[in-house]
C-alpha cells in the first residue's frame, strides 16, 4: 500500500499496490506496522459496513465528541462514493477545511480521517457499500455531527440528494468564524 499525505493536517489517502496474475489480484489493505511507521493510528477495535440502496444518498457529516474522538479508515467495496472529511480541530492549521475523494470498487482507495475530523459521503451509484475501520468503539452519547449542506463548508455534492436521514437533517451547522 502507498500512503499519500493530503493537504489536511494528518489526513491521508491509502492506495493499494495490487499484485496481479491469471487469478486476479492481491493487495494489502491494512498493515499495523506500516500505519504505525507513518505516524498513523494502527489499532481498530470496530469495523462497520454501510449499505446504501440509492445513488445520491448522503450520510454525515458525523464525528465523536471528546474524549471519544475516533480515527476512521474508509473504503468503498461496492459501487462508488464521494467521501468527505472535515478538520474540526480548533488548534489545527487546517481547521474547518475539507477534502473529498472518490472511493470506489474500481480504485479501491481508502481515506484516513484522523481523530477530530467529521466524515460523510454521498453515494454515486446504486447499491454502494462502505467499510470503516474505527479507531475507537462507538459511544452513542458522544455522537455529533454537522449538516451536510452547511454553508460555512460549501461542499459541492455531485448528485442531487436522494436520501438523507431525519437525524442528519436535524444536525446543526457550524457557527460563523
Amino acid at each position: 500500500m502507498r500512503i499519500e499525505r493530503l493537504p489536511l493536517q494528518d489526513a491521508a489517502l491509502i492506495r493499494l499496490d495490487r499484485k496481479a496474475d491469471d487469478r486476479g489480484w492481491f493487495a494489502r489493505a491494512f498493515c499495523m506496522e506500516t500505519f504505525a511507521a507513518a505516524g498513523m493510528h494502527a489499532s481498530y477495535p470496530q469495523h462497520n459496513i454501510s449499505f446504501n440502496k440509492r445513488a445520491g444518498t448522503i450520510r454525515g457529516l458525523h464525528f465523536q465528541i471528546a474524549p471519544h474522538e475516533e480515527v476512521k479508515v474508509i473504503s468503498c467495496t461496492r459501487g462508488s462514493i464521494l467521501d468527505v472529511i472535515v478538520d474540526l480541530r480548533p488548534t489545527s492549521p487546517t481547521f474547518r477545511q475539507w477534502f473529498s475523494a472518490e472511493l470506489s470498487e474500481d480504485n479501491r482507495d481508502a481515506l484516513y480521517a484522523p481523530a477530530g475530523f467529521a466524515h460523510g459521503f454521498q453515494t454515486l451509484r446504486d447499491d454502494s457499500e462502505v467499510c470503516y475501520l474505527m479507531g475507537a468503539s462507538f459511544v452513542d452519547t458522544a455522537a455529533g455531527g454537522i449538516r451536510y449542506d452547511d454553508q460555512c463548508l460549501a461542499i459541492p455534492w455531485p448528485l442531487p440528494v436522494s436520501v438523507v436521514s431525519d437525524r442528519d437533517l436535524s444536525l446543526p451547522t457550524l457557527p460563523p468564524i
